[in-house]
């Protein structure tokens, strides 16, 4: 999931995961993976399994265009955001931090 999210969102944001390590621009997006577990068993073997991931958005200046935009294309991309919020605003580096947590439910034949 983490390959599919850094293609989806790469083309409108820089994108990396755990930590930005690129030159930092007015807007870029970290993801840090969360939960992976067993969600469906069909015969007492796992059938299904759920990945989630947070995706935390570093914005200077407006930074609703940007969210909007990628919440638009996950939900076109068929992933299920569990969780939106605003994380708050970092006075030293002028950037507003906002998270938008995402999962999707892999059957185990894909893995």
């Amino acid at each position: 999931m983490l390959s599919e999210l850094i293609t989806l969102l790469s083309p409108i944001i820089p994108t990396e995961t755990a930590v930005f390590k690129g030159e930092k621009e007015d807007k870029y997006a970290v993801l840090t993976p969360l939960i992976d577990n067993f969600q469906h068993f069909v015969d007492n073997k796992a059938r299904y399994i759920k990945e989630e991931i947070r995706i935390s958005l570093y914005v200077k200046g407006n930074y609703t265009v940007i969210k909007n935009q990628i919440i638009r294309l996950l939900l076109e991309n068929e992933f299920d955001i569990t969780e939106m919020k605003y994380i708050g605003h970092e006075d030293d580096t002028s950037y507003h931090h906002y998270s938008i947590d995402v999962e999707k439910h892999k059957e185990m034949e894909e893995i």
